[in-house]
């Protein structure tokens, strides 16, 4: 039986396997099998409201091996580091608690067909200080890891004696900067009703930094300023063409040599695909890391390895990169999986489209800003506040149902309804 590997559960990678589940697997024409480090998955999008207790991995993420169960694929738990075209075997490294146990063994899998859609990190450009002092945002445990820091930050103010500031410090104002900083503010607010009142919002001062000329700089500037227009109403304050040289345990230090202090840092500027890959020293890649591929989404190193989501690096025919976005991985996934049915019918395979139909950012509770493409006339529609904010859910939601289904979807929004009455507003452990 024809054996596909995918190799990374992000949104990508595992609507790919899900579907392909349903439509290979089910029928015993292919067995599909996903591999991933983590065993839950989490939309990446929305990791700034796991950061901020908004969102319960323990609730909200979805575990693969169940996952797997109802949809017919196989999950794999491992890290990828090595990989044979020739062969058509690739290697995960051994998996260790945190103890430091061994859990799983070195092992070694074959394929038929591969997908890698193993996604992408944030790039600190090599910035002396970054790894050691900073948070980062790009997967659950950093997000978690952040989110206990914060709550004890909370603690520690609400239980002084004396009036204190709590100074949050973000570089990179890409989408992840802007909406982080806006639910900081409304997680703030919420903490009133639970005994800590004397933590204020006003006490929080959140420092957002980018080395532009302005914020959302991948984003129209319409867009760019009306979310600013919001993030300063909100107390935030933006700081844009402010390159950030040094980190240290007190703060971020400027190229000018000023020193922005904070108790927490993160750092969300640009993004790369992981360095073990160029270490594989076997695809051609881009500045970014990202695997350049064919127009089938097809590696040029081999037809049996396709590449999908922040790790695929396809050229539009402007020249522009395809960006790295929710939407890109959707749209590859659907055309992967075509293109996979296709060659194993012996039937010639489509070359892949981006279409841009805009893009919204979230501002928490206060609303979103973005614009939405015409099919039609090929122009965009700006929209901002609650409608925006319902846009910005919907894709969410469309992404629910590419994984579980129109039915299984609606019911998992049920729930989530019923058990917010329930449960608090933010996650408080």
């Amino acid at each position: 039986m024809h054996k596909i590997v995918i190799v990374g559960g992000g949104a990508g990678g595992l609507e790919l396997a899900t579907k392909l589940g349903a439509q290979l697997a089910k029928k015993r024409l292919a067995e599909i099998v996903l591999i991933d480090q983590n065993r839950a998955h989490i939309w990446k999008p929305l990791l700034h409201e796991v950061a901020t207790g908004s969102l319960d991995t323990s609730i909200d993420a979805v575990v693969y091996h169940a996952h797997a169960a109802k949809h017919h694929y196989q999950f794999c738990l491992g890290r990828f580091v090595d990989l044979d075209p020739e062969r058509r075997t690739l290697r995960l490294a051994a998996a260790y608690s945190d103890e430091g146990q061994q859990i799983l063994p070195d092992r070694t899998l074959s394929y038929d067909t591969l997908v890698l859609a193993i996604g992408s990190q944030s790039n600190d450009f090599a910035t002396p200080g970054v790894k050691q002092h900073c948070h980062f945002l790009d997967c659950a445990k950093q997000a978690e890891k952040f989110h206990y820091a914060l709550l004890n930050q909370f603690l520690r103010i609400n239980q002084s004696d004396q009036p204190q500031c709590l100074n949050i410090s973000i570089v990179g104002a890409g989408a992840t900067g802007v909406e982080l900083s806006a639910e900081l503010h409304n997680v703030t607010k919420l903490l009133k009703s639970y005994n800590m009142g004397n933590m204020k919002n006003e006490q929080l001062k959140v420092n957002l930094i980018e080395a532009g000329p302005r914020i959302l700089s991948a984003l129209p500037e319409r867009i760019s300023e009306a979310a600013k227009k919001e993030l300063t109403r909100m107390g935030v304050r933006v700081r844009e063409g402010t390159r950030v040289k040094e980190a240290s345990s007190s703060g971020f230090i400027t190229s000018e040599g000023e020193t922005i202090d904070a108790d927490l840092m993160i750092w969300a500027a640009g993004i790369k695909v992981p360095d073990f890959i160029k270490d594989l020293e076997l695809f051609q890649l881009n500045h970014l890391n990202q695997i350049i591929v064919k127009p089938s989404l097809q590696s040029s190193i081999s037809d049996d390895i396709y590449v999908l989501g922040d790790c695929c690096g396809f050229k539009n025919e402007d020249g522009s990169w395809v960006p790295p976005r929710a939407q890109s991985a959707h749209q590859m996934a659907d055309k992967v999986r075509e293109n996979i049915k296709a060659r194993l019918a012996n039937k010639v395979q489509k070359d892949y489209h981006y279409r841009d139909y805009g893009s919204l950012v979230s501002l928490s509770r206060f609303g979103a800003v973005g614009s939405l493409m015409g099919n039609l006339s090929k122009k965009s529609m700006f929209i901002e506040g609650h409608l925006a904010r319902i846009m910005y859910v919907s894709l969410y939601r469309m992404h629910q149902i590419a994984i579980h289904g129109w039915a299984k979807a609606l019911l998992v929004v049920v729930v989530e309804k019923i058990a917010k009455v329930v449960r608090p507003k933010m996650k408080l452990h």
